[in-house]
């Protein structure tokens, strides 16, 4: 990966539906020289697809929670690694060194969402402690990943 590559990934992050011709005049190559950098990328399995930011105030799910989980019991790991896979809530699963074992970031429509997820899904499998800490506000959330366009 060159930083022909870096810039169209910068670009694409910021604004996926930037055209060929954009991307390319943006690169320095054609249009289709741009769309065959891209393919390539999409091929190699670092660029994994494409979505739309959507606000989640304005689809009702404005409620959102980190929450940390604790697995007593070793042999539910699988267990909760499936009902994490499964539950469309939960937007991401952590696993970190420290105290706990994962960290949950979910979207609920409220707190009896909240409740039912927490209550009737994650707890539903033995041997599983939560603790959560409802989102008050969000002053910094993006998918751009920082990027150095200086190769070493």
């Amino acid at each position: 990966m060159d930083n022909v590559d870096l810039k169209a990934i910068k670009q694409l992050m910021k604004q996926a539906r930037t055209t060929w011709a954009e991307l390319g005049a943006l690169l320095g190559l054609s249009a289709p020289a741009a769309a065959d950098r891209v393919h390539k990328l999409e091929v190699a399995g670092v660029i994994k697809g494409y979505s739309a930011l959507v606000d989640p105030d304005a689809i009702g799910c404005g409620l959102a929670a980190l929450i940390s989980i604790i697995i007593e019991d070793p042999d539910q790991r699988a267990n909760l690694l499936r009902k994490v896979d499964e539950l469309p809530e939960i937007q991401e699963c952590h696993h970190v060194a420290g105290d706990v074992d994962y960290i949950l970031k979910v979207r609920c429509a409220g707190t009896r969402d909240l409740e039912r997820l927490i209550s009737k899904e994650i707890k539903s499998l033995s041997g599983i402690k939560t603790r959560t800490m409802v989102i008050l506000s969000t002053i910094k959330e993006t998918p751009i990943l920082p990027l150095s366009l200086v190769k070493e």
